[in-house]
């Protein structure tokens, strides 16, 4: 398979699974917000990405079993993107009708098909992304799970402003549909991987132990654990900042829900091209260094009455360097994976990721209740500088990588 048609393929099933987290992180907090909802009941309704922490506790059942006729990776991936298909259509009577409950506990379940998919999922891109199509892979898994949240938590929430919220999931349902068109198409003999012989279950322990030893594993785990905690602590509670300031959900599904997923589309685009162009450390401390650039903004905009533009701008920025960053960081995730348990591995990486962010978004709500959002928005920006030491360690274990590669030569 050429590498267009391995982007194409990896974009639209990671479309699929941006729609409902898409979703959750965009328009959830501000719709819960316009019903009364305390800010801690908001923050803590981020556990409903629960799955997306815990998936690497049955991502071995993913790498391990599955059927031949069908293939290692779609025996999983076709069922769970009908079952998420047969949720969304099942969220619909409960979004029309305002019933909270129904509708969190669907979204769970929509999270739940999504993570486990998404393991099957990333195993897919280790098989069949050769080494130089690491870029343009990852900037097609980081935009399409974009274009899925833009669809999911802003077109969509502009939508059902005028039809309702039940038309929104029906419609999310309609566009799941697609991916599952193209996975149904594709047949697994063009792997480019190695042969896809069933793991041991003592192969995936004496791996992931490999992988912990290797040089420069502790700075980057720590770095991949942390660079996101301070920016997901400011984004959880920036739409009830605006909620608060004045701002309707539609407004913010619009800002925030599609031209910001616009521009962080872009940066992921970008961010693929940065990883092919520069050494990888560089690339990752670059663009963690501008991302800084829109975090102190929207810690300014707290301390004013914000203005439209100025919201716009900022979203606009914030999300650009926030995709920058995130798409040269899942590129060097994929480069350290092992793929004889390709799929456990990257989930075990990207869970370190989602645990990393998960408890400051989950105590964004109780802290901005006592701490008010510019305090809540100083102590995001403040983690977020100190991540940027970690470059250090990093770029020094580079060099000495390279190094002895050059003296083999």
């Amino acid at each position: 398979m050429k590498t267009s048609g391995k982007t194409l393929l990896l974009f639209m099933l990671y479309l699929s699974q941006g729609l409902p987290f898409g979703f959750q992180a965009t328009a959830l907090p501000a719709l819960l917000r316009e019903r009364g909802i305390s800010l801690t009941a908001i923050g803590f309704a981020g556990a409903l990405a629960a799955p997306w922490l815990l998936k690497p506790l049955w991502a071995p059942l993913v790498d391990r079993y599955w059927s031949g006729k069908i293939g290692r990776r779609r025996s999983w991936i076709i069922p769970l993107q009908t079952f998420m298909i047969l949720i969304m259509l099942a969220s619909v009577p409960a979004a029309a009708s305002g019933a909270v409950k129904p509708l969190l506990a669907c979204i769970f379940l929509m999270n739940l098909c999504a993570a486990t998919q998404d393991i099957a999922v990333d195993g897919l891109a280790v098989d069949i992304l050769k080494e130089e199509e690491l870029g343009p892979g990852n900037a097609a898994q980081v935009a399409g799970y974009k274009v899925g949240m833009i669809l999911g938590g802003g077109i969509l929430v502009w939508l059902a402003g005028r039809a309702g919220w039940g038309i929104l999931f029906l419609t999310m349902a309609a566009a799941a549909a697609l991916p599952l068109f193209f996975i149904l198409r594709y047949r697994e003999s063009d792997v480019n991987g190695p042969a896809a012989d069933r793991p041991k279950p003592s192969d995936f322990l004496h791996a992931l132990s490999a992988a912990l030893r290797s040089p420069g594993a502790i700075p980057f785990l720590v770095f991949l654990a942390t660079y996101k905690t301070g920016e997901a602590m400011i984004d959880m509670m920036f739409k009830p900042f605006l909620v608060d300031c004045g701002f309707g959900a539609q407004q913010i599904g619009l800002w925030v829900g599609t031209w910001g997923m616009a521009a962080s589309l872009l940066g992921s685009v970008f961010g693929g091209w940065l990883a092919t162009r520069l050494p990888i450390v560089q690339a990752l401390f670059a663009a963690a260094s501008l991302r800084l650039i829109p975090l102190m903004a929207e810690l300014w905009l707290s301390t004013i009455a914000p203005a439209a533009p100025q919201v716009v701008a900022v979203t606009v920025a914030e999300h650009f360097f926030g995709g920058m960053l995130t798409t040269a960081l899942f590129a060097y995730m994929m480069s350290r994976v092992d793929k004889r348990i390709g799929a456990t591995h990257y989930t075990v990486l990207a869970a370190i990721e989602v645990l990393g962010k998960s408890p400051g978004s989950w105590a964004s709500g109780w802290l901005a209740e006592r701490f008010g959002y510019t305090g809540l928005f100083s102590l995001g920006v403040a983690l977020s500088v100190l991540v940027l030491f970690l470059y250090f360690p990093l770029r020094r274990q580079n060099k000495l990588q390279q190094t002895k590669v050059r003296s083999f030569q």
